[in-house]
């Protein structure tokens, strides 16, 4: 009988660990569908978004198909510009196609169809404009499938005011970023 107890033991045992390793099979097996098709992750290069988002800082963005919006962060591929650094940036949604962007360098306000943005989120006004080479020509119109990006840190962002960054395609947005703007 002693015997027999034992190896019903043993056997409660073993079940128990297969149990636990096919649960943690499962969960490793949905966590890397999630970080496929549902969500990325990307961390934040340089200032360009202070004060927004800092150095260093982990964002979560969506992987799915999204309709861009006035205000997204969205993180950019990096075959989307023509900078040097080959890495994805991170910048916010200003223009969409269709729109004309404006930019009133003495003043630092940057305008979408006319109307002045109201732009809290931003370190300083927008008076860098020889900050780029080969820049944008205002007034622009945002093509189609196509967007207007800037970085809230706007006297030190490399973004759609420059040649080199321009009109991103909206197909080499990576993700909006999960969790507000």
């Amino acid at each position: 009988m002693p015997n027999e107890m034992v190896k019903h033991s043993q056997s409660k045992i073993l079940n128990a660990c297969f149990s636990l390793a096919d649960i943690i099979a499962t969960a490793f097996l949905l966590l890397m569908v999630i970080f496929t098709f549902v969500v990325r992750t990307s961390w934040v290069i340089g200032r360009s978004m202070q004060p927004t988002l800092y150095e260093g800082q982990f964002l979560l963005v969506t992987a799915m198909p999204h309709r861009l919006s006035y205000g997204d962060i969205v993180v950019i591929s990096d075959t989307g510009t023509n900078l040097p650094e080959r890495h994805p940036i991170v910048k916010r949604v200003i223009g969409l196609p269709g729109d004309e962007m404006s930019i009133d360098f003495e003043a630092g306000v940057v305008y979408r169809n006319g109307e002045a943005l109201n732009e809290p989120y931003v370190a300083a006004p927008t008076h860098a404009y020889d900050f780029f080479s080969g820049n944008t020509e205002f007034p622009c119109v945002v093509p189609e499938g196509r967007c207007f990006i800037m970085g809230d840190n706007r006297n030190e962002s490399m973004d759609s005011r420059a040649k080199a960054v321009g009109m991103v395609d909206q197909r080499d947005v990576l993700g909006v970023r999960i969790g507000g703007n």
